[in-house]
């Protein structure tokens, strides 16, 4: 069996994958109208999670959105997806699954701590000219 099959199989995997992205046209069934749904694609807010991610504020700010929309809007994406916190214990649980790619330069890993880390987004910065372009290109 390959691992990514295993990953796939794991319980609640699926779940967490499917409640990333939903569809905003979901909220239609919630009582939001066509028009609305297109104003938040114009502005690149197109998963349900998205909008959970996006504060009021910023919402408000959405030509055509008032206030009460945007209550309405959001009420009705936490009741598509529940927003949640997590466990210390559930949170160890997903770190266990995260794991290391090796770089090729045993250095380099140690300066990462083990190479570079899967589940997280890695940045090289720096001075210019300082070998950000050619790390990437190895």
């Amino acid at each position: 069996m390959k691992e990514d099959q295993v990953v796939a199989e794991e319980p609640g995997f699926q779940d967490e994958e499917e409640s990333l992205f939903q569809d905003i046209d979901l909220l239609q069934k919630h009582g939001i109208n066509v028009a609305d749904i297109k104003k938040l694609k114009s502005v690149g807010i197109c998963t349900i999670k998205g909008i959970q991610m996006t504060t009021r504020r910023a919402l408000c700010n959405v030509k055509g959105l008032s206030e009460a929309k945007v209550d309405k809007i959001k009420e009705a994406a936490n009741k598509l997806i529940e927003p949640g916190f997590l466990t210390a214990f559930e949170y160890s649980e997903k770190r266990k699954m995260v794991f290391h790619i090796t770089t090729g330069s045993q250095e380099f890993d140690k300066l990462l701590g083990g190479g570079i880390e899967s589940m997280a987004i890695t940045e090289a910065f720096g001075e210019f000219r300082t070998g950000k372009t050619q790390l990437s290109h190895t």
